[in-house]
């Protein structure tokens, strides 16, 4: 059978400093968008996974770095760092493979995938 992706996108607001860097070093925020991507297969019922439960998934997930100071959950809170913690938490709740993806503001943004 054919694996499918589907995917969801959320958004958090959150606050973080990064310790002895010259230009982010000062508290700061971002708006960052959140793409989650699952891949499996077609259930008989025509669906890999409903969308609502993956959402619900997600967000409640994301309630954690949601309007908080990320330095009081990761030491360092680079992009990279969110991304990964965040992949971890979502690879426990989801059981398929999958693609976390983190823009952090415009333009920039950082990935951890076990699908191509």
């Amino acid at each position: 059978m054919t694996k499918m992706k589907l995917g969801v996108e959320e958004y958090i607001d959150s606050a973080h400093y990064l310790p002895g860097h010259e230009s982010c070093g000062i508290v700061h925020g971002h708006t960052y968008k959140v793409e989650v991507v699952l891949e499996g297969e077609k259930k008989p019922s025509g669906m890999v996974i409903d969308f609502y439960d993956v959402k619900q998934t997600v967000r409640s997930t994301l309630k954690e770095y949601d309007h908080c100071m990320l330095n009081d959950i990761l030491e360092y809170p680079s992009s990279e760092n969110l991304c990964e913690h965040i992949y971890n938490r979502l690879s426990q709740q989801l059981d398929f493979p999958l693609s976390v993806k983190v823009w952090e503001g415009h333009g920039k943004w950082c990935q951890l995938s076990e699908i191509d």
